[in-house]
Order: C-alpha cells, then sequence, then structure tokens
C-alpha cells in the first residue's frame, strides 16, 4: 500500500500529513496516535509533528517547517474562467496584498471580492476599465445583485485597492459615493442574563473562557490566541498581543479572573502549555468556531432569547463599564479601538470620570450567585 507524508501548517502549526488509499485496517491503527484528526481539506490524516511521528513517517528530522502560506485560498475557478491577462492581475493583485502584510482574513476578502469583477469581465481586461464603468459596476452589485452595505463597501474597497495600490491610479473613486452604513448600536446581555449564560456551563474551562471575554472585554480571536505568558499577576495586566490593525495593548486583570485561571489551570487536566485555553487534541490554539459553539450552547441553555453571539460579551463589558462611570477614553484604550467613534456607539448610557477601573466582572460576581 502507497502512504505518502508531508508537512503541512493547520491552525499555525506544523502537522504531518498521512495520506494513503482506503484500507480499513490503517484507518484504524492510525486513529489511535495521539492528536490524530481528519482534514477534509487535504483529503487525509494529520498528526503532531515530532520527531517520533517523523521517523515513523519517514521524514528527516531536519525537513524545514514551511511558512503558512500567505495567500487565500479564493474561490475555485477554471482554466477558461479568467482570460490570461486577469489571471496576471489577479497575481500581482494577490501578491501586493501579502506584500503589504494584510492579515489572512482581509486577504482572503479582498482576493474573493476581486474575482468577482474578474468573473463578470470575461475577456475584457481589469486594468482598462473607466471610472465611470465602475460606477456602473457598483451599481449593478447595488441595484440587480442587491448587495449588503457592508458587502458594498468591502467591494468598494477592494477595488480602490487594486486600481490605486496596484496599478497606482491615484484619486481613482473619488466620484463613486460609498453606501452610507446603517447605525446599529451594540446588542447586549444584561447582569441577570449574564448570571444565566455562566451558571449553565458546568465545564470549567468553557466558563473560564467566558469569564475572561466579559472580564476584559476580549474578541474571540484574542481570547483564543491568549498565551499563558501574557497574564502579568504581579502588574494585574493581561498583554493583548497584535490584535486587530496589529496593535498590541494591555488590559485590566481583574482579581477576579485571575483567580479562576488560576483554579482553572490547577484543576484541569490536561493542563495547557503555551496557550491559556488548548485544544486537548492539537494543544494549539482553542478553535474560534468551537469557542462560539460553547456560547451559543450556554445562552439555548440559560433560555435567553436575545439575537446575541460571543460578541455581546465585549459590548457587554464596555456599556457596563460606562454605566459604573468609567471614561470613555479609558474603555476606548481597553478596547484597542483606533477612533474613539467607534467606542462612542456606547454613550447611549451615561458619561461619568472614574480614575480607577474595576472589571466588571468583580461586580458581579459579588451580587449575583454563580458558580464556580
Amino acid at each position: 500500500m502507497s502512504v505518502t507524508c508531508h508537512i503541512i501548517n493547520h491552525r499555525k502549526q506544523p502537522r504531518i500529513l498521512v495520506r494513503f488509499p482506503h484500507n480499513q485496517d490503517f484507518n484504524n491503527r492510525i486513529k489511535k496516535v495521539p492528536g490524530v484528526q481528519w482534514s477534509q481539506t487535504h483529503k487525509g490524516w494529520h498528526i503532531p509533528d515530532t520527531p517520533e511521528n517523523r521517523k515513523k513517517c519517514g521524514l528527516a528530522a531536519a525537513l524545514p517547517i514551511p511558512v503558512k502560506e500567505q495567500v487565500p485560498a479564493v474561490q475555485k475557478i477554471k482554466s477558461n474562467q479568467l482570460s490570461e491577462n486577469n489571471r496576471q492581475q489577479l497575481k500581482l493583485f494577490t501578491e501586493k496584498l501579502v506584500l503589504k502584510k494584510y492579515s489572512n482574513s482581509t486577504l482572503k476578502t479582498y482576493c474573493n471580492e476581486f474575482m468577482q469583477l474578474l468573473l463578470l469581465l470575461g475577456n475584457r481586461n481589469a486594468q482598462d476599465l473607466t471610472a465611470e464603468q465602475l460606477k456602473n459596476y457598483m451599481l449593478y452589485c447595488n441595484l440587480k445583485l442587491k448587495l449588503s452595505e457592508n458587502t458594498l463597501h468591502s467591494r468598494l474597497n477592494t477595488l480602490k485597492f487594486y486600481y490605486e495600490q496596484v496599478l497606482k491610479k491615484e484619486k481613482f473613486f473619488w466620484e463613486i459615493p460609498r453606501p452610507k452604513k446603517p447605525l446599529q448600536l451594540p446588542k447586549l446581555l444584561n447582569e441577570t442574563e449574564l448570571a444565566k449564560l455562566f451558571n449553565a456551563l458546568t465545564n470549567k474551562k468553557h466558563k473560564a473562557m467566558l469569564f475572561t471575554v466579559y472580564s476584559a472585554g476580549l474578541r474571540l480571536s484574542e481570547l483564543v490566541n491568549l498565551k499563558i505568558k501574557d497574564i502579568d499577576s504581579k502588574r494585574m495586566q493581561i498583554f493583548i498581543e497584535r490584535a486587530k490593525g496589529k496593535k498590541d495593548r494591555y488590559v485590566n486583570l481583574s482579581p477576579v479572573l485571575l483567580d479562576i485561571l488560576r483554579n482553572y489551570i490547577k484543576t484541569y487536566d490536561p493542563k495547557p502549555k503555551v496557550y491559556l485555553f488548548e485544544s486537548e487534541q492539537t494543544f494549539t490554539a482553542y478553535p474560534t468556531r468551537t469557542v462560539q459553539q460553547i456560547f451559543y450552547s450556554a445562552k439555548n441553555k440559560a433560555r435567553i432569547l436575545k439575537d446575541a453571539g460571543i460578541h455581546s460579551l465585549r459590548h457587554s463589558f464596555a456599556t457596563h463599564l460606562l454605566e459604573r462611570g468609567t471614561d470613555i477614553k479609558y474603555i476606548k484604550d481597553l478596547l484597542g479601538h483606533f477612533d474613539i467613534k467607534t467606542t462612542e456607539r456606547y454613550l447611549h448610557v451615561s458619561r461619568r470620570s472614574l480614575v480607577n477601573i474595576i472589571s466588571p466582572l468583580d461586580e458581579l460576581m459579588a451580587k449575583e450567585k454563580i458558580d464556580w
């Protein structure tokens, strides 16, 4: 039986991909390897990249580990769907995004949005379009395709990047107006709902995750990328590294949260080694989708009917601080916002200055009966 092994990157970690023709006996054997996972994308099993596993797979111990591929996975296209010229333009567009170190999420969004224009163009060259033609294209996206305001903004940003950054056509889009975004207030959970949500969780690791998001006002991506070394118990701070916009920041470490995290690390098995919340299978950062499922499961169990996601914990953190009189400038820094206008969405509640910022989790634990 022919078995092939090579190194891949999975969630920013090197893994050994093992492929082989369907064989039930071999299938059952590889399932017993610690940390093994199935990859639907690669159509094969992948296992932790360790010297022992490399030896078993016949890979050299010094085999270089490839850098995570930066080019995003754009939608699959057939060779006859894009002209040779537009295929080259897509390549130039992608390379420029990579060189400017855009995030993987932005890379994927921009490339997929650009693809929509290229597919529509057929044999016409993308670089030859005029501002008037692009204006008509945006009208088509709005009136015919009925795209949302957010998608229209993404599409316009994509075109702006291509024509101004790649083709160097300055001020090419001043004639095309941007669609007005709806002003949406943050979706919040009140304190009673938060107590019900936290009490609905029985797993200490899951509970510690949601406590951390609410206590420090973290984004989901910031939570899963937290490392044990980022928790500074002496200075009572949490270091958030390279968050949205590649911006580092410090947030307050609540004394209550510190006790919760210490208890979680002390009692949970297996103990985390690098990341504060690690996957038990891969020992890498916890999958964001799994954390979302944990939140929705607790929300349903608590019978909370509000249309709220895990990001609502961050919104609740900011709003509850405002209600307690914390100055909005402090909240802006804690949330990691670039612009104070982003934070001003929370100004539908009171604004009072308060020098000492106390995490709302501290008062919540003292007021409500929450199991831990």
